[in-house]
């Protein structure tokens, strides 16, 4: 597995404001580039390619929506260097209507985990009074192993994502940078 998803602590930042589409950039914990990606505007199917810079010469990492405009999307997790079906994850329709929430799922569509916004009545309160930064756990186990925090900045979507509590690497690293990219792309969609 190259050197990107070897890391214990990222940050995600997407540039809010751009005419042809988010431009994504992932960090490590020292503020090294390890990941880009430029996503189109106006999609009905969210497809995201991850690339190991801004040059966008070589993809590692390939999101992809199972259908179009759905309010409980399915997205695919495949690695693009070996062909490998990561994972998936699925985005809880009705129950993300009130706090954010998704179903991790291995690479045969067995539930293995859930991502889930940090309180109900922060959730509400930020439906409401769209400052608050969001914040969610992962979940494998009955053990919260990740953590994805939002930080407030109205021209760019941060979000620290942390994996020391998982040194074991039980959740695959590129499944749940995946994951922080679907919290910036898709949850953000509805704040904006």
């Amino acid at each position: 597995m190259t050197q990107a998803f070897n890391q214990t602590q990222y940050i995600i930042r997407k540039k809010v404001f751009s005419i042809l589409g988010a431009k994504l950039h992932i960090y490590d914990h020292s503020e090294n580039l390890v990941l880009y990606s430029q996503m189109k505007a106006f999609k009905l199917k969210e497809d995201i390619s991850l690339y190991t810079d801004e040059n966008m010469d070589k993809e590692l990492l390939r999101i992809k929506a199972r259908s179009a405009i759905d309010f409980s999307a399915t997205y695919d997790v495949d690695d693009s260097i070996t062909g490998e079906h990561v994972g998936a994850l699925r985005r809880k329709g009705l129950k993300s209507i009130l706090k954010d929430e998704w179903v991790i799922l291995d690479r045969h569509d067995s539930e293995i985990g859930t991502i889930k916004e940090d309180s109900t009545l922060m959730a509400l309160l930020r439906r409401v009074i769209n400052l608050i930064p969001q914040s969610y756990n992962v979940e494998l186990d009955g053990h919260t192993i990740t953590t994805f925090k939002q930080n407030f900045n109205p021209f760019v979507t941060k979000i620290n994502v942390d994996f020391s509590n998982d040194p074991k690497l039980h959740f695959d690293r590129r499944l749940g940078l995946a994951a922080g990219i679907l919290l910036c792309a898709v949850e953000g969609k509805q704040d904006s």
